[in-house]
């Protein structure tokens, strides 16, 4: 039976088929859609667009340009441009770090995250810490979601800069975490930054419904292209609070090395550094007109039920003894969750598959999963329940000359890194199909004392 967005993918992507491949890797990139690239190629060979900084004819198009996109990207997040600004970055790690650079964290303030974050926010806490502030983790529960959130976010001065931190969607698991979070974070004296990278390629984020004071995301894993942009959205409230640690060209719009003295301008410029990525930032107005012909509604429809799709699928493996061949990590059904699943596979003894044989014989069948710990130690740890006591021990012995394999021989062999397969608007049943296929070679199969070393990935781009 086709779904809805089938006859998409024969227009959009039919390079898919036409190669051989399955791409399940949506939460590490989006595909472009043909049409995206051949209208941005005669948008880019009709006009002619200059460095933005200046008033020439040139200069003046690519204003107007980049300000078309900054209006339209809000009208599609439902944003009020009286309340929230757009501000340009390479991607979403990199607005991530420009609010833990620029946030007053201080001796007073508290900096509160969920153990289930990337890699990008838990860096916020070293800003945190060298500036005294405390910085606490909310834990994980079974099923790597979060219980009782208002036990975790103390009440705390709203005269003072405490920020609480979380993602929309996890890029490990793909939990949603409640967007309702932001409103009793408000309440209780926070500041919110929402992590919403992995959560808007296939779901709606309404600004008018929700209102976090940060929201990061890229545009890449929304519609595939263009690479290097992304964008900090945040309420003008909320910007009226950072301090640059520095400025740089078009951040400013005085300097003077005689006097010792800067004046920043009082846009969003201020806080994008150098010239923008402008030839590229042109084609977010039609990727996101792309998806709103769609429909982000159906988007959500179609990923949802290949997701059931699969979850019914990897549960129905099984060895000949009745021993699962699939460990999924975080929730079994697919209430409240994102088209991600991560797992491992077990062999005919229950013992862990290394997850490196698995990728291999992924990638000879053409088949593109993501492994490791996908930039998330906290879910990870959580998943593969990690205790702080045998890491923190196990990390210091082997820290001078680390590796994932010598970390697992000292945490007993449990699992350090998982398979993650992530559905888009691009995926059909026949990929799902192959990748079930690929994973059935693994049954019965006996895990040998000297299994393929493990190499976590370090395929981490945000």
């Amino acid at each position: 039976m086709e779904l809805p967005l089938d006859d998409l993918r024969r227009r959009e992507f039919s390079r898919l088929d036409i190669n051989g491949l399955v791409y399940l890797d949506y939460t590490g990139s989006g595909l472009y859609p043909e049409s995206l690239v051949r209208t941005h190629t005669d948008y880019l060979l009709r006009g002619v667009l200059g460095n933005p900084h200046s008033l020439s004819p040139t200069s003046s198009a690519t204003t107007r340009m980049v300000n078309l996109a900054r209006d339209r990207i809000l009208q599609f997040f439902e944003g009020d441009t009286s309340e929230y600004m757009v501000i340009f970055t390479l991607n979403a790690s990199s607005a991530i770090k420009l609010v833990g650079e620029s946030y007053p964290f201080d001796k007073d303030s508290r900096f509160i995250l969920t153990a289930d974050n990337h890699n990008s926010v838990n860096g916020i806490r070293e800003f945190a810490k060298a500036r005294g502030a405390r910085v606490d983790y909310v834990p994980l529960d079974s099923e790597l979601r979060v219980n009782n959130i208002e036990k975790f976010l103390p009440r705390a001065d709203s005269s003072k800069s405490n920020l609480f931190a979380f993602p929309a969607q996890s890029n490990f698991s793909g939990v949603k975490f409640p967007l309702a979070w932001i409103e009793e974070a408000h309440k209780m004296g926070y500041d919110v930054l929402c992590d919403a990278a992995a959560f808007v390629p296939t779901n709606r984020f309404s600004l008018t419904r929700f209102k976090p004071d940060f929201v990061c995301v890229s545009f890449y894993k929304m519609f595939g292209f263009p690479t290097g942009v992304g964008a900090l959205i945040a309420r003008r409230v909320a910007v009226e609070k950072l301090r640059r640690p520095w400025f740089a060209g078009g951040t400013v719009r005085f300097v003077s090395t005689l006097n010792d003295v800067y004046l920043l301008t009082t846009s969003s410029e201020s806080f994008e550094d150098g010239t923008l990525n402008f030839l590229d930032i042109a084609a977010i107005t039609n990727g996101l007109d792309f998806l709103d012909r769609i429909g982000m509604e159906r988007i959500n429809t179609h990923v949802s039920a290949l997701m059931q799709s699969l979850l019914d699928e990897l549960r129905l493996l099984k060895h000949s003894n009745g021993t699962p061949l699939v460990r999924i990590y975080g929730p079994s059904t697919n209430e409240n969750r994102g088209a991600t699943v991560a797992f491992n596979l077990l062999d005919f003894e229950g013992r862990e598959v290394d997850y490196k044989l698995v990728e291999d014989r992924a990638c000879q069948e053409n088949i593109s999963i993501r492994t490791g710990r996908f930039c998330n130690p906290g879910a990870a740890e959580y998943a593969f329940r990690h205790t702080a006591t045998q890491s923190h021990e196990c990390f210091n012995l082997v820290s001078e000359e680390f590796s994932f394999d010598k970390f697992q021989e000292c945490m007993d062999r449990k699992p350090v890194g998982a398979l993650r397969a992530s559905l888009g608007i691009g995926s059909n049943q026949a990929d799902i199909q192959r990748l079930i296929q690929m994973l059935r070679s693994f049954l019965e199969f006996k895990s040998t004392t000297t299994s393929m070393p493990l190499h976590a990935t370090a395929s981490c781009g945000r």
